[in-house]
């Protein structure tokens, strides 16, 4: 059965950061739940329910931002001790407010990352995890990669202390003390981590996980290894995964499972079946979900999924009918029942008014006075600039904590902006001088009214590097900007990964000279995404990518005074040589450069290019031929004489036109991709065939695999 739920929208706070409220535990069975939620303005507040009105128990005084929250107490007592992470520091609250608690940690970064359990805390600064007993320091950790989330297996089930975090790098790392125990590979960067069934299920070592990329995954953490159970693609598209919780929302007696995303979606996971989860409901809301809580809060009796978005809204998705069935005086009763919150909505509203009026006044005399301090009004913005697999393109994500008017993009880098389904926003394009001020893109994206939130894709071309900047202008006063940049790097289209195939044809290049591990690991940085910008721990590493357009791969392997780069893509050794050796250049160190270049790696990567040609060209071709078959269409009134074909063509005009459009400039960037893979080959070999370019060109069109091949040959 569909779950019938309706929206209720409680209570603003200011911006709120992941995992930022909790639902005290009830009083009674059935009994309606506190609410506590902290904030960036470093407000603690905490409220009930009654009457369909928010009423206060407690709010702190502003401060420092609220980064974490979470429930703690005594072993199988309830949780209800409010702890809060604040900078470096840890505060403790009863459920009445009280202060109880002030724990000032040995961390030189602000905490990202909390858990509680018992006696024991948990804590993640961006690479480093301390573990605490009653405030007393036990056990220390340095990951490889920045740290998202960090829980603990239940104790009383697994009868160890088991934390897990969860790592940008696709990998959550189980430790034992101060020591690594094993690794889980995962297959996305895991942002949330949560024990299946909110207990870790019978045995307490199930654990959830979301990723970055919108995936979902429950794995078995046993003592030796990880047991995966099971996982959830992200076909629909959906944002990144920020919140999860388990709660029985449906009165099946079994425990839904409640995913809050970065794109606003709620959605509720059924266990139908003992195996896999089953998406049952979702829910879209304007903004991200920091974090989502099931159980009862507006009325007695009545369940609900309780979330809380970026900017501070604590929106209720209530199982409570909103008609309700009855005779005539229960229906008179809610009308005067809803007739005095529209009445005290229209007082707010009138006081809200004259307070804008008056305090317009006042901003306007003290800004023509002759002592007249500007004032510029500060405003959140929450960005995430991600590569995508699927179709290998940017998402940069801009969300507000107020409505944007628009967003200006520059680049100062070739870029493809890409056509998103969910933007509403009005995109207009100005003419670009990319001569003397290397600008590439400018486009400004006006937004409609109340638009918080705005998506944008965009292509970049490998070994064109530069910087992408958002000029980001809220509807406030007086006006204002943000800018925000976000670096392209010479290999974007690259990803990490846990493991390449190697029995590829592969070109190496060696790099040896007078430079630290510190040097090498700074210039691979500035080359490649998705590597931790701090040095790693050890004499040497290996980093493996895939490049999301292609499918090439390529293997970084260095360490202190040498580096092995190995890939089954020319252009990719080339890119790296090039970038290298003016990194290196730059520092004034001397670099003995060499390489090993496999003819057989040309063919290979031709092959793979290949396919991917013949399916363009062959869209484009359809394209090209639409708006003349309508027409014969409309002349003929029928089109049976046409060969099926054409038919066809006719028949999914519509699907083409959409796909064609998504993907403007994918011919060009095929075409680009094997000149330079011409080009490149012959300059490891001394000789310059930019000649024969136009030749490679011409022969594009309709050229099989074989003949293309054979012109790399005989060049």
């Amino acid at each position: 059965m569909e779950p019938s739920l309706a929206r209720v929208d409680y209570l603003q706070v200011g911006v709120t950061a992941q995992k930022t409220m909790r639902l005290l535990p009830a009083s009674g069975k059935k009994a309606t739940q506190k609410v506590v939620v902290g904030d960036q303005d470093g407000v603690l507040t905490c409220f009930g329910i009654k009457k369909g009105e928010a009423v206060p128990v407690f709010k702190t005084l502003p401060g420092q931002k609220i980064s974490r929250l979470e429930l703690g107490g005594a072993l199988n007592t309830p949780q209800e001790k409010i702890f809060v992470a604040i900078g470096s520091e840890v505060r403790g609250f009863t459920k009445r407010g009280k202060q109880f608690l002030s724990f000032e940690t040995n961390l030189t970064e602000s905490i990202k990352a909390m858990y509680i359990s018992g006696a024991d805390l948990f804590l993640c600064a961006s690479y480093i995890y301390n573990h605490y007993c009653d405030c007393k320091d036990q056990h220390y950790f340095l990951s490889g990669d920045k740290i998202n989330d960090v829980l603990c297996l239940p104790v009383d089930k697994v009868n160890c202390i088991t934390p897990v975090l969860a790592c940008q790098d696709r990998i959550l790392r189980v430790l034992q003390g101060s020591d690594l125990l094993y690794e889980v590979e995962v297959p996305g960067p895991p942002t949330v981590l949560a024990l299946s069934n909110g207990n870790g299920g019978d045995s307490g070592e199930e654990i959830v996980y979301g990723t970055s990329d919108g995936k979902l995954g429950l794995t078995q953490i046993t003592g030796t290894k990880a047991i995966p159970r099971w996982e959830i693609g992200n076909e629909k598209k959906r944002g990144g995964i920020l919140c999860i919780d388990s709660f029985d929302i449906l009165g099946d007696g079994v425990k839904e499972l409640l995913v809050g995303r970065d794109d606003g979606m709620i959605e509720i996971y059924n266990f139908e079946s003992a195996d896999d989860p089953v998406l049952r409901h979702d829910y879209a809301l304007s903004e991200s979900i920091a974090s989502i809580q099931g159980g009862c809060v507006g009325k007695d009796g009545y369940d609900e999924i309780l979330a809380a978005t970026y900017s501070g809204w604590l929106t209720g998705l209530t199982t409570e009918p909103v008609h309700r069935e009855g005779g005539s005086g229960e229906e008179l009763k809610l009308s005067q029942e809803m007739q005095s919150k529209i009445s005290s909505l229209r007082n707010e509203l009138e006081h809200l008014q004259i307070k804008v009026l008056h305090e317009r006044e006042k901003y306007q005399q003290s800004s023509q006075s002759s002592t007249a301090v500007s004032s510029v009004p500060a405003f959140s913005v929450n960005d995430k600039f991600t590569l995508n697999k699927d179709d290998a393109s940017y998402s940069l994500i801009l969300e507000v904590q107020t409505a944007i008017d628009n967003v200006l993009v520059q680049s100062d880098v070739p870029l493809d902006l890409l056509d998103v389904d969910k933007n509403s926003a009005v995109v207009s394009f100005s003419s670009c001088d990319s001569e003397p001020n290397s600008n590439f893109l400018l486009a400004t994206y006006r937004c409609q009214a109340n638009t918080t939130r705005l998506e944008l894709k965009v292509r970049s071309i490998e070994g064109q590097y530069g910087t992408l900047q958002a000029y980001i202008t809220p509807r406030i006063q007086p006006k204002t900007c943000q800018v925000h940049q976000y670096q392209i790097k010479p290999l974007s289209l690259h990803q990490r990964t846990h493991s390449i195939d190697q029995d590829r044809p592969m070109n190496t290049l060696m790099l040896k000279g007078q430079f630290s591990f510190a040097e090498i690991h700074s210039w691979v940085v500035f080359c490649l995404p998705e590597v931790p910008e701090k040095t790693p721990a050890g004499e040497c590493i290996t980093f493996y990518f895939q490049n999301t357009f292609l499918g090439t791969q390529l293997e970084c392997t260095y360490r202190k005074g040498e580096g092995y780069f190995k890939s089954d893509n020319i252009s990719t050794i080339s890119i790296l040589k090039d970038v290298l050796s003016k990194e290196a250049t730059k520092r004034k160190i001397n670099l003995s450069i060499s390489y090993d270049v496999n003819e057989e790696s040309v063919r290979h990567t031709l092959k793979l290019i290949h396919p991917k040609l013949e399916y363009q060209q062959l869209l484009a071709k359809k394209v090209h031929l639409i708006d003349a078959l309508r027409e014969l269409q409309v002349h003929e009134g029928n089109v049976d004489f046409l060969l099926p074909k054409y038919r066809s063509i006719l028949e999914g005009a519509d699907e083409l036109l959409e796909e064609y459009k998504r993907q403007p400039a994918h011919l060009e960037r095929l075409y680009g991709m094997i000149t330079d893979l011409f080009i490149d080959k012959f300059k490891f070999k001394g000789t310059n065939v930019k000649t024969k370019v136009p030749l490679l060109l011409e022969m594009l069109d309709g050229c099989d695999q074989d003949g293309l091949i054979a012109f790399f040959d005989a060049a």
